[in-house]
């Protein structure tokens, strides 16, 4: 059977695993139901397991959220980049997922690092691009939809020939495309309104550091159907 990775690149927040699941349980959550035949899903934890997936086995591949952080250059986040590079290379189909995205970004040949106007969270609105209205994974999208977000880094330059999919007012890097098949998002596409609520309660503390109202932000919270709908546009495209 042809084989979809999500490559897990970290754990979710303690309230969060518990009450809904980690990063690749809600990857799974939004897909189990709708996963074209004969595609497989296969998780592979590449913080604890240093031996990458063959290539070759693979008909996708989508790599999750981390609370690390792309700059800090760790080990197991450095050897992930060469591999990367030959998925592209090969035109395996990618979906990069806020640290996916960053990570993605950086391993061909951009920059990622913290946003210089701060953190990100909250469910806000995102804006189709030109080249994102145009795009088969993301052209039936509105031009204008929500997203769920949480994130202090950002892709701050992009690898030569990338293509800005999204965007908003914080961050003009919300979706991008590096090749035929290669995508990437900064928004999660995994999450619910309940996940998303959750992850505003774990920062509680930092919001308010931060002087920013987590009640506030939580009430903002809303369904983002469409952003949530690209898991399963992407599926569907690596059976089609």
């Amino acid at each position: 059977m042809a084989c979809v990775v999500i490559v897990k690149t970290g754990d979710a927040f303690p309230n969060v695993v518990e009450q809904h699941g980690d990063f690749e349980t809600l990857f799974e959550k939004q897909l189990h139901d709708t996963l074209p035949e004969p595609l497989t899903l296969h998780v592979w934890d590449a913080k604890r397991d240093p031996t990458p997936v063959p290539l070759e086995q693979l008909a996708g591949i989508m790599i999750t959220g981390s609370h690390s952080m792309v700059s800090d250059k760790e080990p197991w986040s450095e050897r992930l980049k060469p591999w990367l590079q030959d998925a592209l290379e090969a035109d395996i189909p990618m979906l990069g997922v806020c640290y996916g995205h960053q990570l993605m970004a950086a391993a061909l040949g951009g920059t990622s690092d913290y946003h210089p106007n701060g953190r990100e969270l909250g469910t806000h609105s995102v804006a189709l691009t030109n080249a994102g209205r145009n795009d088969p994974l993301f052209g039936q999208l509105p031009e204008h939809f929500k997203a769920h977000l949480t994130h202090a880094q950002s892709v701050l330059s992009l690898p030569e020939g990338t293509e800005v999919l999204a965007c908003n007012s914080h961050d003009a890097h919300q979706a991008l495309r590096y090749g035929p098949r290669q995508w990437s998002v900064q928004f999660h596409p995994e999450f619910t309104m309940p996940v998303m609520r959750a992850y505003i309660d774990a920062q509680r503390g930092i919001l308010i550091d931060q002087e920013k109202d987590p009640e506030a932000i939580a009430a903002q919270v809303v369904e983002t159907p469409d952003a949530t709908s690209l898991l399963k546009r992407f599926v569907a495209l690596l059976a089609s």
